[in-house]
């Protein structure tokens, strides 16, 4: 779920090029999970999105699937990246998460770092650590405390009324912060979700595979039965960016999942209410979320 901010040199979402209009969002400050479907409901009302398909990894995933239980009308579909169904494992791991408020950044920071494997990787996973690991200095103490809160605040993913065929699991099969076990939960509980599996990719796929994950979310919405759109290329470089405003004069941020419809245009990219920073996936070089796991999630409309 990360705005601009999952996006680093070499390492891009390009989505938005390939006739796909996306969104990409920050976690806000909320610090359970009822504040975080409610602030989510609320940023998508802003935006005057009906329907979403969400890309999640790891918290973000968890997030998605929260969100896709408790307000099943705003989900169309699920891509999940090396998430989980419940927190207890990462409850009990963090037995000072009650004063977790009162703790300084640097030990926050500290204890998130500790979740990123050391050692030798793949250039290309060795750079989105190192790139993952530079932002998280960045974060404010709250900005921090409020991820480490929704990883650990004790809570499971009840039944989805999604189907599974709506599903698409995109997991690496190499190192993940993300114990297996809590993987194959995933995989146990959606038994018709399509699957998708990089062979690397490390906690941060759509940073060190890019274009393997973008292959797999272009496959997973023309399976769900979203087409790309030519008039969302034009505008658009070869390599992604933008090449005209003609999007923003006719109402940049109106996202729909249906190709057909041309809805009112959108309130804005940004909803400072609820906190969120969202934009339509173009370059940045602004900072990540992250916590244990990265939180990230990405909507495709």
């Amino acid at each position: 779920m990360p705005g601009d901010r999952l996006e680093r040199p070499g390492g891009r979402l390009t989505l938005l090029g390939e006739g796909y209009r996306v969104i990409s969002i920050d976690v806000p400050q909320v610090w359970n999970h009822h504040e975080w479907i409610h602030s989510f409901e609320k940023f998508l009302d802003s935006m005057n999105i009906h329907h979403a398909h969400i890309y999640g990894t790891s918290l973000g995933g968890f997030l998605a699937q929260i969100f896709a239980q408790h307000r099943p009308r705003r989900v169309k579909s699920l891509v999940l990246s090396n998430t989980f169904l419940e927190t207890h494992k990462f409850a009990a791991a963090m037995p000072w998460s009650p004063v977790v408020n009162w703790t300084p950044s640097f030990l926050l920071k500290r204890y998130l770092l500790t979740g990123i494997r050391d050692g030798p990787h793949e250039p290309f996973i060795a750079d989105s650590v190192d790139f993952v690991v530079s932002q998280v200095e960045t974060l404010s103490r709250d900005d921090l405390s409020s991820r480490l809160m929704l990883n650990v605040n004790v809570a499971s993913v009840g039944s989805l009324m999604l189907p599974d065929s709506l599903i698409t699991i995109m997991d690496t099969n190499d190192y993940s912060a993300v114990p297996q076990q809590l993987k194959d939960q995933v995989n146990e509980r959606y038994p018709g979700a399509r699957r998708a599996v990089l062979k690397t990719g490390g906690d941060f796929p759509f940073l060190s595979r890019p274009d393997e994950v973008n292959l797999y979310l272009q496959l997973h919405l023309r399976q769900v039965g979203v087409e790309p759109r030519s008039d969302l290329v034009q505008g658009f470089t070869r390599n992604g960016s933008a090449g005209s405003s003609k999007d923003h004069k006719d109402g940049g941020n109106n996202f729909d999942d249906n190709p057909g419809d041309n809805d009112d245009p959108g309130s804005g990219s940004h909803d400072r209410d609820t906190q969120y920073s969202g934009s339509e996936s173009h370059y940045s070089d602004e900072p990540i979320p992250t916590s244990t796991m990265l939180a990230n999630t990405m909507l495709g409309l």
